[in-house]
């Protein structure tokens, strides 16, 4: 087979080692190099010192700019076979120059996770009742499902996402493909390698702060979590790891209360591997989340939320306790920190919903084969998604005119 070539369009660099996000991109990336793809990323947003080198994996980087014709030339000359819109807002701005210019590109979108539910679930947060479809369908959710009818694919990480897409937005299930983590196996070898419980110590929670779940969590595990842990184990220290700690994040810190902010860290599986407990009291959020992931990999049990714990564990029996009222979430992470028994016992399940559920040459091979049948049957595919069809229209003439006023203006 010749080789094609994919267009990623990235919302930002990914940076594996700052969020989850990063991840997953890297693992789209290595499955379309597995399938033989010659890859371009391309993004218009500014690089940190974080980012991952993509030149490192034989991947081509391209900068390119927002409501400007020069994308148009650059895709032009590209002619990719398919383009990958990292989140619905790269497709909002780049998806109608894609159709214009290549307009027999298959068009993939990765939402990374629902943007719509999440936001949903925050507002209601901050409402203090509980989330429901009032949060759920709202302008972000407008933007997000006309974003997922105007491409021919959407990959979704969540089980539990790819049933509210399709029970309460009515989405057809040929437009969508659950895709979780692609993750390694791990074998005997490396869970022999493993600090055992008695070599362990102190508690863990970790993830990007520029993320607001994850500012949302660490505030929470200060106000009404942790004292009531630190209370029944006054020796106990909480390590809060993550990239782009902010002066409001970092105020947090208190050795006094062992409340210890440690910011970014090279190596998640290092820190990982020296807690004994993670704690993930999300109070909202969406996807799936990698602070579980990091922990199971790093046989290391968790406290989490329904919330933390959704789409992560199917049919699997989870790697430590779901707790969403702050009393049972503390009593459930004071015994889990001393009970030995049970603490080893979390541990094997979370090695055996990573081998079970996130089987990376599963899901590879399953990725390539859905996108080379769409590919195939392109045409006859886009026939049956009318609604698609209709939001294209529509697109193709408010932001195509919309994108040109601004580029206009900016000269």
């Amino acid at each position: 087979m010749a080789e094609k070539n994919l267009l990623i369009i990235g919302y930002v660099w990914p940076e594996p080692k700052s969020s989850a996000a990063g991840s997953r991109m890297l693992q789209l990336i290595e499955a379309f190099l597995l399938g033989g793809y010659d890859i371009t990323f391309a993004s218009p947003c500014a690089k940190t010192e974080n980012a991952f080198d993509l030149n490192l994996i034989g991947v081509s980087q391209k900068s390119i700019a927002l409501n400007n014709s020069s994308f148009d030339s650059f895709i032009k000359q590209l002619n990719p076979d398919v383009v990958l819109f990292d989140r619905f807002m790269m497709e909002e701005q780049f998806g109608w120059r894609v159709s214009e210019n290549c307009p027999n590109a298959l068009r993939v979108l990765d939402t990374e996770d629902l943007h719509c539910l999440r936001k949903g679930r925050h507002q209601a947060l901050k409402d203090g009742i509980p989330s429901g479809n009032k949060y759920l369908f709202s302008e972000t959710a407008k933007r997000e499902i006309a974003s997922i009818y105007r491409c021919d694919l959407s990959l979704i990480i969540s089980e539990a996402e790819m049933e509210l897409l399709q029970n309460d937005f009515k989405v057809d299930a040929s437009l969508l493909m659950y895709l979780p983590f692609m993750l390694d196996y791990i074998d005997e070898a490396h869970i022999k390698s493993l600090p055992k419980f008695e070599e362990r110590n102190h508690f863990i929670t970790i993830g990007n702060f520029l993320h607001a779940p994850n500012f949302d969590t660490v505030l929470y595990l200060k106000q009404t979590i942790w004292p009531l842990i630190r209370k029944q184990l006054p020796n106990t220290e909480l390590h809060i790891y993550g990239a782009y700690a902010s002066e409001k994040v970092n105020q947090l810190h208190s050795e006094k209360q062992g409340f210890l902010i440690k910011g970014f860290t090279e190596d998640v599986n290092q820190v990982m591997q020296k807690a004994k407990v993670c704690l993930a009291p999300l109070r909202f959020g969406a996807g799936l989340k990698g602070k579980l992931v990091d922990a199971m990999q790093n046989g290391t049990p968790c406290i989490m939320s329904s919330i933390g714990a959704e789409g992560m564990f199917g049919e699997q029996v989870p790697n430590g306790f779901v707790r969403d009222e702050p009393e049972p979430f503390v009593k459930s992470a004071v015994e889990l920190y001393w009970n030995n028994t049970l603490w080893t016992s979390f541990q094997n399940n979370g090695f055996k919903v990573i081998n079970y559920r996130f089987q990376k040459k599963k899901y590879q091979h399953e990725l390539l084969l859905k996108i080379r049948e769409v590919l195939h049957n392109l045409k006859s595919h886009r026939e049956k998604n009318f609604v698609g069809q209709m939001l294209q229209y529509h697109l193709l003439k408010s932001s195509k005119y919309l994108s040109k006023w601004i580029e206009e203006k900016n000269k």
